[in-house]
């Protein structure tokens, strides 16, 4: 897949996830800055990408969001996994991949005699490889894990790396799947941990097990737009290592569009709502709040830059720069943001709120809360029904919703001015209340 194809699908994605069946075809086309038939091509090509790895039944096909999104509980697989799929191999490296696992699930072979099972069993709409492709792909297979060469001299054996699964108990094997589902769906970066949840998910059906026996959770914690976002990760995190400067369009997701395509037609030229610009990467931090992740370059005009990742389109890997550049830089930025409590760059402020314990018996679970979120701030004891948190932090933009967030049960004492502020927004917030009804 091309990546401006990958760009486009990804923020499609993302506003299906975001808006469901909401927006009509002129609307949704509208908003990703495309044309109508682009956007209906571009919804077929991914029915049929997903209809590829599962098949959809008649109503999933006909109706936009359960096309796509066919089941809540298992948003991640078909929003997310059949894309990451799809990108990462050619259709023709797909098949011959695929073919090569199956034939060595329960076979040893050498490269010789897989060329001529693959040259046998390949579809006739793609070429037959020859030895060279295969021993490549048996080199690459053999790195990443997925197969493993067997004991013995020349010619080499190889065998699916199928050890960690065959040689668990039903029990454990159920017990690492709910491991890995909690975990893939709590932490980040999360992609790796679904490829690791579908696998297992296969082996438990090939063991026997129903599809709800590997449905226990039905309580999903992701954002959609975070994992959509690693599709970035891999390019970002190689420009670090590499200290190379990375060349993108950014569209801010300020100004509302989420896509802007090439202009390769110069009869179809025109101005994009986006802005071309060159960071050297130094960080990728990511925000729990909302689900963003947020890459912290260095730009030779403008100097420490912040980059919502969602606004990142056509990234290309430019030229290298010195160590010692690299160094000061990344010394710099982490100089800035040592007390943001995200990326804010503001003058430091010093927040001190009181927090009310819950009024029962049992887990105190604003103390818990502020002690796993509060970062670097100190906790001290009022009385017992209080305790004081005091922080010092860049600026209150970033930390003010988090605050916000634990309603009557937090009151902010410092600074005076943001202790108005909160005061004005409960007092609008009552207001609000107000003219409804009492038998409503």
């Amino acid at each position: 897949m091309a990546r401006e194809s990958f760009d486009k699908e990804v923020q499609f994605l993302r506003l299906l996830a975001l808006a469901g069946g909401a927006y009509s075809r002129q609307q949704f086309a509208s908003r990703l800055g495309i044309s109508v038939h682009t956007y209906d091509k571009t919804l077929r090509y991914l029915k049929d990408m997903r209809t590829s790895l599962q098949p959809l039944s008649a109503n999933q096909e006909s109706d936009l969001t359960e096309g796509l999104r066919y089941n809540h509980y298992e948003s991640a697989d078909p929003l997310l996994l059949f894309l990451f799929r799809a990108k990462s191999l050619k259709e023709s490296e797909s098949v011959r991949l695929s073919l090569t696992i199956t034939l060595l699930q329960d076979r040893e072979l050498t490269a010789k005699e897989l060329l001529d099972e693959c040259s046998d069993n390949m579809p006739l709409d793609f070429p037959c490889p020859d030895e060279k492709t295969i021993r490549g792909d048996l080199k690459y297979l053999e790195e990443v894990g997925v197969i493993t060469r067997c004991e013995g001299g020349r010619p080499y054996r190889y065998r699916a790396a199928n050890d960690l699964v065959d040689h668990l108990s039903d029990d454990e094997l159920l017990d690492l799947y709910d491991y890995v589902d909690v975990m893939a769906n709590t932490q980040v970066p999360a992609v790796q941990g679904y490829l690791l949840r579908d696998t297992l998910k296969k082996a438990l059906g090939k063991r026997g097990f129903s599809p709800e026996t590997s449905e226990t959770h039905l309580y999903k914690y992701h954002y959609h737009s975070r994992i959509l976002d690693e599709a970035h990760l891999h390019t970002v995190f190689q420009a670090i290592r590499e200290r190379r400067r990375l060349q993108f369009l950014y569209l801010s997701p300020k100004k509302g569009k989420n896509y802007a395509s090439k202009n390769t037609n110069p009869l179809f030229e025109r101005d994009t709502e986006g802005s071309d610009e060159t960071t050297l990467p130094l960080l990728v931090i990511y925000d729990h709040q909302y689900g963003r992740w947020y890459l912290i370059g260095h730009s030779s005009k403008l100097g420490l830059m912040k980059y919502r990742m969602e606004g990142l389109t056509q990234i290309e890997i430019g030229d290298a720069v010195e160590e010692t550049q690299f160094t000061s830089q990344l010394a710099r930025a982490q100089e800035q943001l040592e007390r943001s409590w995200v990326t804010d760059t503001l003058r430091p402020v010093k927040v001190v709120a009181r927090f009310y314990n819950p009024d029962r018996a049992g887990a105190n679970f604003i103390r818990d809360r502020v002690e796993a979120q509060g970062q670097w701030g100190t906790i001290r004891e009022e009385t017992e029904a209080t305790f004081l948190y005091e922080i010092t932090v860049n600026g209150i933009y970033e930390i003010k919703p988090w605050l916000r967030s634990f309603g009557s049960s937090c009151e902010v004492l410092e600074p005076a001015w943001l202790r108005k502020e909160m005061i004005a927004e409960w007092e609008e917030i009552r207001n609000n209340y107000e003219s409804v009804r009492e038998d409503f």
